[in-house]
C-alpha cells in the first residue's frame, strides 16, 4: 500500500496545519501542501487516504490553468524543485501535493458536495 502523508516535516519553518492543508509562511509568498488527512463534518481522521493529497492539489491546478485568462490567481509553481530553500531539500516529499504562491486576500467561497450519485448508482437507486 502506498504511503500515506498525513503532515509535512520540513525543520525549522513556521507551519500552520488546517484540516486537511500545512501552510508554511514564507513572508510574501506561503507554500500550500495538501496532506492525506481526511476531513469529515469538521473533525480530522486518525488514518488518511493515500495520494488524496496529490488529487486535491492536480484539481486545484486544473482550474486555476484553466480560468487564467478569466481570473487572476494566486499559484506561482508546483514544481517544488523551484521553491525556496529548505523547501526545495524536500521534493520527494512535496512533489504533485504542493504549489508555492502568492499572499492574497481570501476569497470566501467553498463549495460541498455529499450524496451525489452517478452513473450505474443512480440507475439502481431509482
Amino acid at each position: 500500500m502506498a504511503n500515506v502523508i498525513l503532515q509535512t516535516q520540513i525543520p525549522n519553518t513556521n507551519v500552520r496545519r488546517g484540516k486537511v492543508r500545512d501552510v508554511y509562511d514564507l513572508g510574501d509568498k506561503m507554500l500550500l501542501v495538501a496532506s492525506d488527512r481526511i476531513s469529515a463534518f469538521d473533525v480530522i481522521m486518525k488514518t488518511g487516504i493515500p495520494h488524496k493529497g496529490q488529487v486535491l492539489t492536480q484539481i486545484s491546478k486544473f482550474w486555476f490553468e484553466f480560468l487564467a485568462g478569466v481570473v487572476e490567481n494566486h499559484l506561482l509553481s508546483d514544481d517544488p524543485r523551484q521553491y525556496p530553500a529548505p523547501f526545495c531539500n524536500y521534493a520527494e516529499q512535496l512533489v504533485g501535493r504542493s504549489m508555492l504562491v502568492k499572499k492574497t486576500r481570501v476569497l470566501p467561497v467553498e463549495c460541498i458536495v455529499r450524496g451525489y450519485i452517478t452513473g450505474s448508482g443512480w440507475k439502481e437507486y431509482q
